[in-house]
């Protein structure tokens, strides 16, 4: 019998590990390490995680982490976070790779008052905040999300 917290943890590894279109593929990958899981109880972590499914950029859509569940599992301690640059008050975020319309749309759905509106590339953010917002409140804006 498994913890929640290891079948969390093998869900974050197999989908870094491995490409996974679908619920059923990760289904197999679950019971293949030994975790005995039903379609809902996947479906609930699937949501607990906030996995997406992005674009692979090759026609297909694929189960990615969100950045913050990556930097706190898979990334070097000391690594830095998305680099923010700004050009006026126009905000330009760089995520990984298949990541900036996921995080695009955590912030657009969670729209902090700060923030107007977002656009997003494969890897690349155009963080448009309102008028009269420092970049200093953005930052501490993005920081929820990124």
């Amino acid at each position: 019998m498994s913890t929640k917290k290891e079948r969390l943890d093998a869900i974050c590894g197999i989908i870094q590990a491995k490409v996974i279109s679908n619920q059923e593929e990760l289904l197999k990958e679950l019971e293949d390490s030994g975790f005995s899981v039903t379609q809902a109880t996947l479906s609930r972590d699937i949501k607990q995680l906030k996995v997406a499914k992005v674009h692979d950029g090759n026609g297909d859509y694929v189960y990615r982490l969100p950045e913050e569940r990556i930097s706190k599992q898979a990334q070097p301690k000391g690594k830095k976070k998305p680099d923010i640059e700004f050009s006026g008050n126009l905000a330009v975020v760089k995520t990984r790779p298949g990541y900036a319309m996921g995080i695009a749309s955590d912030i657009d759905s969670h729209a902090p008052s700060e923030i107007l509106a977002t656009i997003a590339g494969d890897d690349t953010i155009l963080v448009i905040p309102r008028n009269g917002v420092s970049q200093e409140k953005v930052i501490a804006a993005l920081s929820h999300f990124i």
